[in-house]
This record gives C-alpha cells, sequence and structure tokens, in this order.
C-alpha cells in the first residue's frame, strides 16, 4: 500500500491489475507481516542487528537460533558491509529498526568510538565492549521454505488450510509469491474440484497468469467437452486475447463455427469498451486482431455465412468474396482461413488403407463410387483418401457423403474439391463436422468425381485393423460391396482407399 493510503481498504488482492508474480504488492491483512518475512531477502529493517543484545536462544521465531546470532572475531575490524538480507526467521519486534539505525551510524564512526570516555557509555550500550566483534555476513537462502515439509515448519501459525472460492486466488497468489509449495497445492486441488462450464475460462485465464499447466489443461477439456455453456458463461468476455487464441485454435471444440462467430464478436465488443474505443466493425476487427484468423469460414454452410459474417463488417470485401466463390465454385480458390475440421474428441487422427496396391486407371461418369462399411467400436470419421489422375498435376470437384444404411439418411457430406500431384498418393478430402459411427451399425462411404482418369486401389481387403500405438486399442473395419448406383467399386478394387477418423 503507497504511503497515506487508508489501512480501511480490503486486504484482498486485485488479479485483474496484477502483473507477474512478484511485482504486486502483498496483502495488507493482519497477517500479511509474517508471510512478508518468508521472503529471503529485503528485510533489512526488520532485523535485529544489535551486536551487545543478540540473543542465540531466542527461538524458532527468531529463524535459526544460534545460527543467525552476533558472532566474535578476534583481532577483526569492525565491518563497515552490512548485511542485504537474512532467512525467513528473522525477529520482527517493533525495537529492531531502532537497533538497525545504531548499528548504521556505529559503523561509519566505528574509527573514532574507540576513543570515547567512559561519559559515552550509555548511548554505546548497544555496541560490543571489545572492537575487535563483528556482524557475520549471511547469504540469504533461495526459496528456503520449499525445503520444510510442513506448513508449521515454514513460520506460518498452523498446518490447517481453510480455502473458500472468495479467497483461493488470492490464496493462491500469495502462496507463489512467497514460495509455499503445500499452499499452492492445496489451492490448485480446490480449483480443480470446483471447475465448471461457468468458470472454466474464469480458472483458465488464472492458471495461465499463475503457470499451473495442469489446471490449464484441465480447463481446456472442459471447454472442449462444455463449448456452448462455457461460452455462454458470464467469465468469457473477461478473459484476454491470448487466451481467446489458445481455445479458437483448437481442433475439439464442441460447436458449429458459426456459433464461435458469434461468441468471438461478443468477445470483440467487450474487449473495445475496456479499450475505450467505440464497438464498430473496424475496431471488433483490430481488437480481434489475428484471432480472427482463427474462426474457420470454410467450415459454415453458405447460408450461415451469408447471413452472418457477411454481413457482419468485420471481414474485408476481398475475404467475403474469396469466401463466397470457395462455397460456389470448384476448383476451390484458396482462402485465408482454415478449412481443416474441428472434432469433438480428443487423441490423434488416425486412418486405414484397405488397398494392397496402386493400378491405373480408373474413369468417372458422374456415377458414385461406393463402399459399404461397419466398425467394432465406436468412431467419428472426419474425412477419406481420394486417388487422383495419371494424366500430371490436376483439380477435381467432388462431393463425399456417408450414408446410413437402413434409412438412407445422409449423416454427412462435403460438396469440395480437391488438387493432385499425379502421383499415386491418396489426398485429404474432409467434411465440415465429424461424423459419429456405431459399432455393429451399416454405413456407405461415397465419393462422386468429376475429373479425369485417376489411380486406383487393387488387392482390397475385406477387413482391416488400426490399432492405437499407445494403448494398443482395436479398431476393425469390416468392408462389403455397396449395390445400386455404383462407379464399380468394391472390396477388391476402386476408389476411397482411405478413411480418416477419431477414436
Amino acid at each position: 500500500m503507497a504511503a497515506g493510503e487508508s489501512n480501511s481498504r480490503s486486504s484482498c488482492l486485485n488479479f485483474s491489475n496484477v502483473g507477474p508474480l512478484g511485482n504486486a504488492p502483498p496483502s495488507n491483512s493482519a497477517h500479511s507481516t509474517p508471510a512478508s518475512n518468508g521472503g529471503a531477502a529485503g528485510a533489512t529493517g526488520r532485523i535485529n542487528r544489535s551486536a551487545g543484545n543478540a540473543n542465540p536462544q531466542s527461538g524458532p521465531e527468531s529463524g535459526g537460533g544460534a545460527e543467525s546470532a552476533v558472532r566474535s572475531t578476534p583481532g577483526a575490524q569492525n565491518s563497515s558491509r552490512q548485511p542485504v538480507g537474512q532467512s525467513a526467521g528473522a525477529s520482527v519486534s517493533g525495537a529492531t529498526s531502532g537497533a538497525a539505525s545504531n548499528m548504521t551510524s556505529s559503523s561509519s564512526s566505528s574509527s573514532t568510538s574507540t576513543a570515547s570516555s567512559s561519559a559515552d557509555a550509555p548511548a554505546a550500550a548497544s555496541l560490543p565492549s571489545s572492537p575487535a566483534s563483528v556482524l557475520v555476513y549471511r547469504e540469504p537462502v533461495y526459496n528456503w521454505q520449499a525445503t520444510k515439509s510442513t506448513v508449521k515448519e515454514r513460520f506460518l501459525y498452523s498446518d490447517e488450510v481453510q480455502i473458500g472460492p472468495e479467497t483461493v486466488m488470492t490464496t493462491l497468489y500469495t502462496a507463489k509469491k512467497y514460495a509455499v509449495p503445500a499452499l499452492e497445492a492445496h489451492c490448485v486441488e480446490f480449483l480443480k474440484k470446483n471447475l465448471r462450464a461457468d468458470n472454466a475460462f474464469m480458472l483458465l485465464t488464472q492458471a495461465r497468469l499463475f503457470d499451473e499447466p495442469q489446471l490449464a489443461s484441465l480447463c481446456l477439456e472442459n471447454i472442449d467437452k462444455n463449448t456452448a455453456d462455457a461460452l455462454a458463461a458470464e467469465g468469457f468476455t473477461d478473459i484476454d486475447l491470448d487466451t481467446l487464441m489458445a481455445v479458437l485454435e483448437r481442433d475439439t471444440l464442441g460447436l458449429r463455427e458459426v456459433r464461435l462467430f458469434g461468441s468471438a464478436v461478443r468477445w470483440a465488443e467487450a474487449e473495445a469498451q475496456r479499450q475505450q474505443l467505440q464497438p464498430t466493425p473496424e475496431n471488433k476487427r483490430r481488437v480481434l486482431g489475428k484471432a480472427l484468423s482463427l474462426i474457420r469460414f470454410p467450415l459454415m454452410t453458405i447460408e450461415e455465412f451469408a447471413a452472418g459474417p457477411a454481413q457482419s463488417g468485420i471481414l474485408t470485401d476481398r475475404e467475403v468474396v474469396s469466401l463466397f466463390l470457395h462455397f460456389t465454385v470448384n476448383p476451390k480458390p484458396h482462402v485465408e482461413f482454415i478449412d481443416r475440421p474441428r472434432c469433438c474428441l480428443r487423441g490423434k487422427e488416425c486412418s486405414i488403407t484397405r488397398f494392397s496396391q496402386v493400378e491405373s486407371r480408373w474413369g468417372y461418369s458422374g456415377t458414385s463410387d461406393r463402399i459399404r462399411f461397419s466398425v467394432n467400436r465406436r468412431i467419428f470419421v472426419v474425412g477419406f483418401g481420394l486417388y487422383g489422375s495419371i494424366h500430371g498435376p490436376t483439380d477435381y470437384q467432388v462431393n463425399i457423403q456417408i450414408i446410413h444404411t437402413d434409412s438412407n439418411t445422409v449423416l454427412g457430406q462435403n460438396d469440395t474439391g480437391f488438387s493432385c500431384d499425379g502421383t499415386a498418393s491418396t489426398f485429404r478430402v474432409m467434411f465440415k463436422e465429424p461424423v459419429e459411427i456405431l459399432p455393429s451399425v451399416n454405413y456407405i462411404a461415397c465419393a462422386t468425381l468429376k475429373g479425369p482418369d485417376s489411380h486406383y486401389g487393387t488387392k482390397g481387403m475385406r477387413k482391416v485393423t488400426h490399432e492405437a500405438p499407445a494403448t494398443g486399442t482395436k479398431t476393425c473395419f469390416t468392408f462389403c460391396y455397396a449395390a445400386g448406383n455404383n462407379n464399380g467399386t468394391s472390396v477388391e478394387d476402386g476408389q476411397i482407399p482411405d478413411v480418416i477418423f477419431y477414436t
């Protein structure tokens, strides 16, 4: 607290104004004095430096007993160097500041004090009787509290910790500042147990501020699972730009892109107000900065884009035209926004290949290549790998679908395009959203291509198993011929060689 301010001010720390740890003032509460002695240096005004009155029997409250007491060194002159720090157990009695000032003045006049008459004895009562007596300099111990196993050993009042929602962040800040890891662990554990969708963003901000990666990871996982509720919470608009970007760049958010855009606009309005800017489209774009590029506009439907982002004024005219072309023409022109679908599951992307060999050529006449499949466990399909041209670099138009066989319902589709380089490799074509595939249910993978003759696969396998390297979990695909309007693809030969999925 700055000089002249009232002591009636609340002792809670204002985290919206604190900088990096250690730069903010400690609490002004009644317990701040012992806590402030937890630092290893900087308490020079509170150290008992009275050499003649040193008390080696001062006990644990004196922070080291006889080790920190003043000692005599025969044959030595009075040292003019003053101690710059002392361990946390230094005496905090009110008389120590006077003793320190006596020591300061006496050290500067030591050359004349030895010739003083006996009449000066009362004034020098705090000085040693021999000019050879000196203070022993002791280096500060960094993070000494971390070496103690209990809170009691850190000169705090008890080993009992009572933490509530109103005090946990202040306590965590103080525990971090004064290096009390046991208390810090209590705070983090409390936050983990009380993590919910409506406070996930607030706790994520604090976890990033206090460098608590485990808590931050738990917050992000909660946001992945409860994206809509987390974004609707009041605390969402209070986060900083870096935290917003850390969330928007995730592939695991479970929400449609148009709703993510709406939430980002809501945050931009609040941020513009904090910066005392008018909430104009230009200022919203300005405060969003690089976060705007993390909105995956190509994943929206053309209707969603036209009704929302295209009319928001946040995007430039060039960006709007580019995205409209992306939605309506094939091959797709390049856009400056990510077109990779988000997956509502955590984990690594997986894929299987059902052919053992590649041949040429495979022609297209407007009908679809289809293959029926089922799996042994629940997965999410995010795209297919398709073969490209045998004539060199070429662009294809393609419509991909996954159809529920029994009901003939289209569960997911994307009308898009891809470019190939003329090799026998496969090329990724992705759905806009993951498609849930349930175990022991029949589905049809469908791809309708427009373009020149392509490579195709042969020596196909009826059953293909993917085994997760880390866990050993097996996902088994079973393929069957899909009758009907089929361009010729079967289990043995044809298109759709790869299925890309998450487990």
